[in-house]
């Protein structure tokens, strides 16, 4: 069979694949919807109906935007099985970027909850059907000893950053100008760029885009579309019969992303196809999860309480013009951006003296408390709305910090302890990791107020960097049981 790299050009955008142009730009129209729409989001469901919103408590929109975002790392993970078994990469992320954009429009032309339920249904399928699998293909482009491999992947990740950065710019000034349904119809537009321009590259992506890599047949593809209808029907149910409410979701959502968690675990561990070295680092990894865990936790509340505290403790005309509030969900990822290719140089500077996982790991954690306990100082500067914009930009660089530390890291070491028979899904676990965490920032909201900002954000800091110590204490442990993983 041929392969994408052999048949793409192969200095056609920045000295790489044709194709890279492709996937870079339809990541970044779909990152600019996904964190566009996500910057509104929580105005929407708790401004007053004067104000365009719909009315809902604060702590009741923070929890939905949480479970929306650990709702949407949990569909990645069966949007890879969908392109593993079913479609083929290709034409999963086709599907996945179809389905963002009727979710957008749905957002921007049907207002109230019904709109809201249905609209991000649709965000949430798509962003994992094109999430993970787009990756993917970033992957398929080269050769495995390809030297341009990690140098692509970098290009691609500044993608992602690009429209991270932009999205939450543009749709917030546009529902400060014109109302929410305007910024909702912007994000929309951004994935239809997207997904155009997806259209028209697709021939640059070859055949091995297409390929299912392990097809499900006869029966068993009838017995997968039956499961899959079964649980739409379940949910459906009991969100009619009032099981699952939007006071509710994040918490529904957390306890049950924790349990496919230790479902994977369990089944991983289990198996009689694992030898005794690779179960030894699934062990390893089980504490590595728990910090991933702790880390989106406190790293996702930029969505659900920080937007909150910008828009009513922050004096948003402080620095001589108006901010929107939405701004300032674009200063964590253009950070990324400047600090992306410094963090890449010191640890190949550091080489074989740079810090391990499992360091790394508690160097996330921690930066995340100290950023939670800068907040509480950020919330000493006064009562009222009068924190300094700059304060809250200071905390969210450390947000990204901290981020460089983490996250790259984890996609990469799961796939280090992952045993052969299993290396989707220890990628799978982490997603996971991120899904409950995601979920968790949108039910610890239910605890923030403006009467205990201090005790929130000092407990929730002070709880990350014992995390941290932690699993710095256990580095010996974790050294015998990742077997010469590092």
């Amino acid at each position: 069979m041929t392969t994408a790299f052999s048949k793409a050009p192969q200095r056609g955008f920045f000295g790489h694949p044709r194709a890279l142009a492709n996937l870079f730009g339809t990541e970044l129209w779909e990152r600019f919807s996904f964190y566009g729409m996500q910057a509104i989001l929580a105005f929407y469901l708790y401004y007053s109906v004067t104000d365009g919103g719909l009315g809902l408590p604060k702590a009741t929109a923070a929890g939905i935007v949480g479970a929306y975002g650990g709702l949407a790392y949990l569909a990645s993970v069966g949007g890879a099985w969908v392109a593993d078994r079913l479609l083929g990469a290709e034409r999963t992320v086709f599907f996945g970027a179809l389905s963002i954009m009727l979710g957008h429009i749905v957002l921007a032309v049907i207002p109230g909850l019904t709109g809201v339920g249905i609209g991000l249904l649709l965000v949430i399928l798509g962003t994992g059907g094109l999430k993970s699998n787009v990756t993917s293909l970033v992957g398929t482009l080269y050769a495995a000893d390809d030297t341009r491999r990690d140098a692509g992947f970098s290009l691609y990740y500044m993608g992602i950053n690009i429209g991270a950065t932009l999205g939450p710019i543009l749709t917030g000034y546009l529902r400060d100008e014109w109302g929410f349904h305007i910024g909702f119809g912007a994000a929309a537009v951004g994935m239809a760029l997207g997904l155009v321009q997806y259209w028209f590259g697709r021939r640059n992506l070859g055949e091995q885009a297409k390929v299912v890599p392990n097809p499900v047949t006869g029966r068993a593809r009838t017995l997968s579309f039956a499961v899959i209808a079964a649980g739409v029907v379940v949910v459906a149910l009991l969100v009619v019969f009032g099981v699952i409410r939007p006071d509710n979701l994040a918490k529904i959502v957390t306890w049950t992303v924790v349990a496919a968690a230790v479902a994977y675990f369990a089944v991983i561990l289990s198996s009689k196809k694992i030898t005794a070295v690779e179960r030894s680092r699934v062990y390893a990894f089980i504490p590595l999860f728990v910090i991933s865990f702790g880390f989106w936790s406190l790293f996702q509340q930029q969505f659900t309480v920080l937007p909150i505290f910008a828009d009513t403790r922050v004096d948003l005309d402080g620095l001589g013009f108006h901010m929107t509030p939405e701004a300032f969900n674009s200063i964590e990822p253009a950070a990324v951006i400047v600090l992306a290719p410094l963090f890449a140089f010191l640890w190949t500077k550091l080489g074989r003296r740079q810090p391990g996982t499992p360091v790394k790991f508690s160097l996330g954690v921690i930066g995340m408390g100290i950023a939670f306990l800068l907040m509480v100082a950020v919330v000493q500067a006064g009562s009222g709305k009068v924190v300094n914009p700059l304060f809250l930009a200071l905390v969210l660089i450390v947000f990204a910090i901290a981020e460089m530390c983490l996250s790259p890291v984890g996609l990469s070491v799961s796939t280090k302890l992952a045993p052969k028979a299993f290396q989707a899904q220890m990628v799978a676990l982490f997603f996971l990791s991120m899904a409950a965490g995601s979920s968790a920032a949108g039910e610890l909201a239910s605890y923030y107020s403006a009467d205990n900002e201090p005790a929130y954000f000092g407990i929730l800091g002070g709880a990350a960097i014992v995390l941290g110590l932690i699993l710095i204490g256990l580095r010996p442990l974790l050294r015998r049981l990742m077997q010469g993983v590092d």
